[in-house]
């Protein structure tokens, strides 16, 4: 299922949903100019690689060459950058649908806050799950399941036209955001559980940051906004 729009308007420019598009894509044309070999050293450095965290002897040595930081920066330079063009379209679409909704309600310092908290827990669940792995792991998808979880709970009588693609079947369904985004968590959660318990990992996807940036983000809207009495002008499309 690949979500086109949504039916909630938002009643100021998402700047901070903006800025975050923006520089995921440069971030991208950046690792677009380094090169296969380039690329490879520089995700070593800048993308969450699980070993660097468990593993006693690779973290001192870690630490001893760059410090804390250079365990540090990685849990965030992680999320703005992506493994292809797919992958980074992708994401950012989905941002742009339900982030300027979030960022509405939150306000923009908040959800700036809120979205790199999101990407931190993320990683950190991708991390727990994939104790000894030596792969770096990026993307900005941990950060948007968080504003998905966010969203799920915010607007969860609103409207996702869908495009959904079933074999030779394609069809453009509109769906109610809780099951959109529900399915889409079941999906993640199925997905990551068989991957856990089969011993095949995750099949290049980072399923568990998914699951943690989305129940991050559910369970903390709860604590951050509380739902205004719902208003006519928010739900003028898609009816």
């Amino acid at each position: 299922m690949i979500p086109l729009r949504d039916n909630i308007l938002s009643r100021r420019f998402p700047v901070v949903t903006v800025a975050l598009i923006v520089l995921n894509a440069l971030a991208f044309f950046h690792e677009l100019s380094l090169g296969r070999r380039g690329l490879s050293d520089y995700l070593m450095v800048h993308g969450v690689v699980p070993a660097l965290y468990t593993d006693t002897e690779l973290r001192h040595a870690v630490l001893d060459i760059g410090g804390l930081r250079a365990l540090v920066q990685p849990i965030f330079t992680s999320m703005f950058l992506h493994g292809g063009w797919t992958h980074v379209i992708g994401n950012l679409w989905i941002l742009w649908i339900f982030g300027d909704n979030v960022e509405d309600r939150l306000g923009r310092f908040r959800y700036l806050l809120f979205y790199l908290a999101s990407g931190v827990v993320a990683a950190v669940l991708h991390i727990v799950t994939h104790w000894n792995s030596e792969l770096p792991t990026i993307g900005a998808s941990g950060a948007i399941a968080g504003v998905m979880g966010a969203y799920f709970l915010l607007f969860p009588h609103a409207r996702v036209q869908t495009l959904v693609i079933l074999g030779f079947l394609v069809d453009i369904v509109t769906l109610p955001a809780v099951i959109f985004l529900g399915l889409w968590f079941l999906l993640q959660l199925f997905s990551g559980t068989l991957g856990l318990f089969s011993g095949t990992g995750a099949g290049g996807i980072a399923w568990w940051a998914h699951i943690g940036g989305f129940a991050f983000g559910a369970l903390m809207i709860k604590l951050l906004v509380q739902r205004p009495p719902r208003r006519f002008g928010d739900w003028e499309l898609l009816r």
